[in-house]
């Protein structure tokens, strides 16, 4: 087996990566895109998995929180009722 090395991606490549990443839904296809689309960078690749584990460990941590602030106005105002 061969070993080839991916090429680098440049400045102007992370810029527009980051660029198309911000725009809302567009970029969240396109991390499901480049995170799982053949033919793609692997760094690029592994770059939008990872970004697309964060926004469910954010998600899910955010999920609790609204959760726990719910419960807590639920129970004072149940408590003062």
């Amino acid at each position: 087996m061969e070993n080839q090395q991916a090429p680098v991606m440049t400045t102007k490549d992370w810029i527009i990566t980051l660029l198309i990443a911000s725009l809302p839904f567009i970029g969240f296809i396109m991390l499901f895109v480049w995170g799982f689309g053949s033919g793609q960078n692997p760094n690029k690749s592994n770059w939008a998995k990872a970004t697309l584990i964060w926004f469910v460990i954010v998600f899910v941590l955010s999920i609790i929180l609204w959760f726990t602030v719910f419960a807590a106005i639920f129970a004072t105002t149940m408590m003062n009722s």
